[in-house]
């Protein structure tokens, strides 16, 4: 079933307290789509939130140079039609305009995730559905979206919006958006 009710936003500097349970529902669990580095966790403070949303403003500003192997990227929270009235934030999602080596590889275009208490309603796989079309508005078409061998969740939603499975690499399997050819290259330096 896909959860209809799913949309895309910005990230809102008013949901300071959204942020924080979704922060805490992951319990220091991977925050991928969330901008945050593989192990790295924000604080679930005030300050923590500032300088999150200043790290997230940063990569997507075109116009600032990133340090060499990073590329901008569009942040998305994944919300329902309850956000407006103080609904929880569900989770991240992010789109990277162009690939490095290790996105090539390992991450792709797209990462996102859905909190723990919100998992198996189709959240996910109407959350990736539309971040397929940021990726196009973005310029990064083929998209290529990515997940871990084990990650057999992420495997079945990436699989139901469409994406064809393009082999494995150190252990994350490789799934493209769009007709070939697909990049064998990075798309950004690395």
């Amino acid at each position: 079933m896909i959860h209809e009710n799913v949309r895309l936003v910005g990230p809102d500097a008013s949901r300071f307290e959204a942020w924080r349970d979704c922060l805490l529902d992951f319990g220091g669990g991977a925050l991928d789509g969330s901008g945050c580095q593989r192990g790295e966790v924000p604080e679930p403070t005030r300050a923590g939130f500032e300088e999150y949303l200043g790290n997230r403003r940063r990569y997507e500003d075109l116009d600032v140079a990133l340090p060499p192997g990073h590329v901008h990227c569009t942040y998305r929270w994944i919300v329902d039609n309850t956000w407006q009235n103080g609904g929880p934030l569900l989770g991240f999602l992010a789109c990277r305009h162009a690939l490095t080596q290790l996105l090539l590889d390992q991450s792709g275009h797209i990462g996102y995730s859905v909190r723990p208490s919100t998992r198996r309603r189709g959240i996910a796989t109407a959350a990736l559905g539309q971040g397929l079309l940021i990726a196009a508005e973005v310029g990064a078409a083929p998209t290529l979206v990515c997940c871990r061998e084990e990650n057999n969740a992420s495997k079945r939603t990436i699989e139901r919006v469409g994406g064809r499975y393009d082999g494995s690499r150190n252990g994350f399997r490789r799934y493209w958006f769009g007709a070939p050819p697909w990049p064998v290259q990075p798309t950004a330096g690395s």
